[in-house]
């Protein structure tokens, strides 16, 4: 197995795939990639066993330079077929601090087939090495062999969807910051994705606030479906979303999800429970609206915040007609008080909040006027902008 490839050209595959695999791992050769040659393209497949992420580089065979092949963009060389692990962070470590434009050279030693076996492949020929050269740079690999390397478990994904990645991730953006992390009620630790014929809804929480972010889909898809995707795979997920054009393929079932984007394949399994009905906290009575300026919201958060509780970061509102103060104090007996103007008509109130709940709800508004409407029994507040809006925020209040 060799081949020759621009940095420029494995850097970025390498990056993304690195970054789902776990810096320490119960099986060693989970800390390896695969690298596989067949049919003119070099795989990369990295993976926890939780998720998966293969890239596709196109890549040159049996003498035809890459660089004359339809859609191979800038990956040269010849190359001959064959599969290995090698260490995935050290191999992206050489990648990353080669020169820009560098050529690397990638060559199994000991690669020699044996009645058409391979010998990386055979048992008892030890570990393997891989030579990497680029220029005056030489580097030995030890290799674990291909045939150890897990199989990701995926089931029949029966569902399928296509929708478009700018607005896709959009709608994470607007929801994986109210995710739990590590809690017991571990369907909280993910983000529900419900679709119904031609809407999607994203829902995420962590049992003291929530969003949702609803849209609707290009194409329809004719089925109803709820599943919960595990908190690091939309970690993970928000990051590849980096082309806003590109058209994704969603594929799932109950168990697991696929997404094709572009050269990649994002695979995942799904959390295994049933998301908690949310629909309830809409079925109350609330207060008046109250109509803010967003920014001036922001600032005057910001700036209590300061003298908050450092561990709970707990902010008291006093609301009249026409007036909110914002106020706040902390064990060293500091405190902080701001007053703003607002548009509200309603009763005087007074609640608490988390204002780092609070900031990130408003930081996430696309308007320049914010909405609060709090319940009449003060046990949640709704934050959103004016009009018919597609994201929602819903925050619960402290006890100071």
């Amino acid at each position: 197995m060799k081949f020759i490839i621009n940095r420029e050209e494995i850097l970025v595959p390498l990056q993304q795939i690195v970054s789902v695999i776990e810096k320490r791992q119960t099986m060693p050769i989970l800390s390896n990639v695969l690298m596989v040659i067949e049919e003119d393209q070099l795989i990369l497949t990295g993976t926890d066993l939780e998720i998966q992420i293969i890239a596709k580089i196109n890549i040159a065979r049996d003498g035809v330079y890459a660089e004359n092949l339809p859609g191979a963009g800038s990956a040269i060389a010849a190359a001959t077929p064959g599969s290995i692990t090698v260490p995935a962070r050290k191999f992206l470590d050489i990648c990353r601090l080669l020169p820009n434009g560098a050529e690397i050279k990638f060559e199994l030693q000991n690669d020699i087939a044996r009645d058409g076996v391979y010998a990386e492949n055979l048992p008892g020929t030890g570990s393997a090495k891989v030579k990497i050269a680029s220029s005056r740079s030489r580097f030995s690999l030890s290799c674990l062999p291909a045939d150890n390397y897990p199989e990701f478990a995926e089931f029949e994904l029966e569902n399928h969807l296509f929708i478009n990645a700018g607005k896709f991730k959009k709608a994470l953006d607007k929801t994986v910051f109210c995710m739990a992390n590590q809690d017991v009620r571990y369907y909280l630790n993910g983000l529900l994705l419900n679709v119904s014929n031609s809407k999607l809804k994203l829902v995420a929480s962590d049992g003291h606030r929530l969003s949702i972010y609803e849209d609707n889909l290009d194409q329809a898809t004719g089925f109803e479906a709820r599943i919960i995707l595990p908190r690091k795979g939309v970690l993970e997920l928000s990051r590849l979303l980096d082309d806003p054009e590109a058209e994704l393929k969603v594929e799932f079932s109950s168990n697991n999800i696929r997404i094709f984007i572009k050269n990649l394949i994002f695979s995942a399994k799904l959390v295994d429970s049933k998301y908690p009905d949310f629909g309830k906290v809409f079925q109350q009575e609330f207060f008046n609206q109250i109509h803010i300026q967003k920014q001036i919201l922001k600032e005057a958060l910001t700036r209590v915040a300061i003298l908050s509780n450092e561990k709970f970061k707990g902010v008291t509102f006093d609301i009249t007609p026409d007036s909110l103060k914002i106020s706040t104090h902390n064990p060293e007996h500091d405190e902080a008080e701001e007053e703003l103007f607002i548009e509200y008509t309603g009763e005087p109130l007074t609640i608490a909040f988390n204002a780092q709940y609070l900031l990130d709800a408003v930081s996430n508004l696309d308007s320049e006027l914010a909405v609060l409407t709090i319940a009449s029994n003060a046990s949640s507040c709704f934050i959103d902008e004016p009009g018919d809006c597609g994201y929602k925020f819903i925050v619960m209040p402290m006890r100071l």
